[in-house]
C-alpha cells in the first residue's frame, strides 16, 4: 500500500452517566479518530486517551503533534506500507504508545480490508462472541451502587468490576457481596490509588473471593507489586505496568501480577497486544482485555482481540449502550452476557456518517504528500 492522506476528526460523546475513579469523573467520550486513506483500502482508529494526562502522560492535543510531526512522517518514508513495517520504522520515537497504536490500527485496517480479511481471523481467533463484564465507576453512596449493580447484571453482564480508592473500597465491597452473594464474579480496579504501606488494609479483601485486584499501587514499580502479593491472597492484575510483552515477562517472572489486563492501545497497538496476550498464556497466567471508555472504532477490535484463547476471564468488553446514549458505529448490543466478534474485513466496523457528522467537533488533514513544485 501507499499512503495517500491522513485525517483527523476529533469527537465528543456525552456519556450516559458519569464514570469516576481515582483519576476524576468523567462525562463526555472527547478524543479524536485517526482516518488512513491509502491507494488499496482506508482504514479508522480511535486514539484511546483523554484531553488530559491523568490516566496517562499521553494526551489528545500532545498525540497529534507526535503523530503529525514524528510518525507520519516516518511512515509516510516506508516504501511498502504495512503494519507490520510501523513499529520498526517509529521505534526511535521514545513512549508515546498510544499515538503509535492509534497509527498502527488504522493502518491495519486499511491492509485487512484490501486482503478481505477480518481482523479476528489475522489475530487467531478462537471465539465467535466473548463474555461481557462491566465496569462500575465510584459512586456518591452505597445503595447508589447496589442500584447500578442489580441493573447491569440484569441486563446481562457476567462480571462486576468495582473502581476503588482510599475510603471507598471495603464498604461498597462488602455490600456488593452480601446483596449478590459469593458466587457473583468479582474484581476492584485500584487505578495506582494505594501505596504498599496499604497492604494490610488491602489484605482486608481477601475475605470477599474476588477475582482479582488490578493495579493497586503506583504503576511500573513491579517490585512493590510482588511484595504486596506476597502478603494478600487476592490475585493481583496490572494494567498501567505493562507496556509490552518485555514487561509482561518480567512481572510474571517476578510473581508481581498473576492476572494480566491488556489493553492495545496502552501497549503500542495489537500486534504488542498478541505477543503480551502469547507470553501469558504461554505462563497459564489468565489474560483479559482492557477498556477505556471506547466508541465502537475501538471497541470492534478489541473484541476480536478478546476472542484468543489465552483471554479466558471476561473483559470490559461492555455493550455500547453501557456508555453512550448514540454511538458513532453500529452498537454494539449484548446477548445473553455475550457480544460478538465482528468478522467483516478490517476492524469489523466503521463510522455511520451522519453520526460522525453530529459528534464531529473540528476535521482536519494531518498529513497529505508533498507536491513537487515547477519552475516555469
Amino acid at each position: 500500500m501507499k499512503l495517500e492522506r491522513v485525517e483527523v476528526v476529533h469527537i465528543a460523546l456525552p456519556l450516559v452517566t458519569p464514570f469516576r475513579t481515582s483519576f476524576g469523573t468523567m462525562t463526555t467520550k472527547d478524543t479524536f479518530l485517526l482516518h488512513v486513506v491509502t491507494d488499496a483500502a482506508e482504514g479508522w482508529s480511535e486514539f484511546a486517551a483523554d484531553p488530559e494526562p491523568l490516566y496517562c502522560s499521553e494526551f489528545v492535543a500532545g498525540a497529534e503533534i507526535v503523530l503529525r510531526d514524528f510518525l507520519l512522517p516516518r511512515v509516510a518514508a516506508l516504501p511498502h506500507l504495512t503494519a507490520a513495517a510501523l513499529a520498526p520504522a517509529t521505534a526511535k520515537i521514545k513512549g508515546h504508545e498510544l499515538a503509535k497504536a492509534a497509527l498502527e490500527t488504522a493502518v491495519l485496517d486499511a491492509e485487512l480490508r484490501s486482503y478481505g480479511m477480518s481482523l479476528a481471523t489475522w489475530l487467531g481467533a478462537v471465539h465467535d462472541r466473548v463474555p461481557a463484564g462491566v465496569s462500575v465507576g465510584i459512586k456518591d453512596s452505597v445503595p447508589a451502587l447496589l442500584d447500578d449493580v442489580e441493573r447491569y447484571l440484569a441486563e446481562g453482564y457476567v462480571r462486576i468490576k468495582l473502581k476503588i480508592e482510599p475510603g471507598w473500597d471495603l464498604e461498597p465491597v462488602r455490600a456488593v457481596r452480601e446483596r449478590f452473594g459469593d458466587a457473583l464474579p468479582l474484581q476492584v480496579d485500584a487505578n495506582t490509588a494505594y501505596s504498599l504501606a496499604d497492604a494490610e488494609h488491602l489484605r482486608r479483601l481477601d475475605a470477599f473471593g474476588l477475582l482479582l485486584i488490578e493495579e493497586p499501587l503506583e504503576e511500573n514499580n513491579l517490585h512493590a507489586h510482588a511484595r504486596l502479593q506476597q502478603r494478600i491472597a487476592t490475585p493481583v492484575c496490572l494494567d498501567e505496568s505493562l507496556h509490552s510483552a518485555r514487561d509482561t515477562a518480567s512481572a510474571i517472572a517476578m510473581d508481581a501480577c498473576r492476572v494480566v489486563n491488556v489493553k492495545p492501545a496502552r501497549v503500542g497497538g495489537y500486534l504488542e497486544a498478541r505477543r503480551i496476550h502469547d507470553v501469558a498464556h504461554a505462563h497459564g497466567v489468565p489474560v483479559w482485555c482492557g477498556g477505556m471508555l471506547e466508541t465502537g472504532i475501538g471497541r470492534a477490535p478489541n473484541l476480536a482481540l478478546a476472542a484468543l484463547p489465552g483471554f479466558t476471564l471476561p473483559g470490559d468488553t461492555s455493550a455500547s449502550s453501557r456508555y453512550f446514549a448514540e454511538d458513532i458505529t453500529e452498537p454494539f448490543v449484548l446477548q445473553d452476557g455475550h457480544l460478538p466478534v465482528p468478522r467483516t474485513p478490517g476492524i469489523g466496523t466503521e463510522p455511520l456518517p451522519e453520526a460522525l457528522r453530529r459528534f464531529t467537533t473540528a476535521r482536519r488533514d494531518l498529513w497529505r504528500p508533498r507536491r513537487a513544485v515547477t519552475l516555469d
